[in-house]
């Protein structure tokens, strides 16, 4: 119930404050949002949000535990289909980006937990409602 309840606040919130940023970014963090709220409802217990590393560029959208596996969630959130799906802009130079920073974090974990790799692709439609959201566990490794 607390959950539905955040969740209808920020939308709230969201709603009555002014947008600020290109529209592709107000698109990405709703997309984040409603990815966090998704997550949750699979059983992932959230650990951090926009986690930035000291030492790379970049961020790593969402961190959570799916049982006993640490998971790293990158988020790609579209307003339209389009020839080239939101998941496939996760290629080699983005793996090897999140995978930088997810071994940054790992040096803050006293044991080293299982860990993977989830992309989360979200299609908006109009108006900003999200509607497809498709989940790709395990989609590549820790190299």
């Amino acid at each position: 119930m607390s959950g539905a309840l955040t969740r209808t606040v920020l939308k709230a919130l969201d709603r009555m404050a002014p947008a600020r940023g290109a529209s592709h970014l107000l698109t990405g963090r709703r997309g984040e949002e409603e990815a966090y709220f998704y997550l949750r409802q699979l059983g992932y217990v959230m650990v951090a949000r926009n986690w930035r590393s000291p030492r790379r560029r970049g961020e790593i959208d969402l961190i959570g535990w799916d049982k006993d596996v640490l998971c790293f969630v990158e988020v790609k959130t579209r307003a339209a289909r389009a020839l080239v799906p939101g998941e496939a802009a996760v290629d080699g130079e983005k793996q090897r980006e999140l995978s930088g920073m997810a071994r940054d974090y790992l040096r803050r974990v006293t044991s080293m937990p299982a860990v993977r790799f989830d992309v989360l692709s979200i299609y908006a439609e109009a108006g900003g409602v999200v509607g497809d959201m498709t989940l790709f566990k395990d989609a590549f490794s820790l190299s």
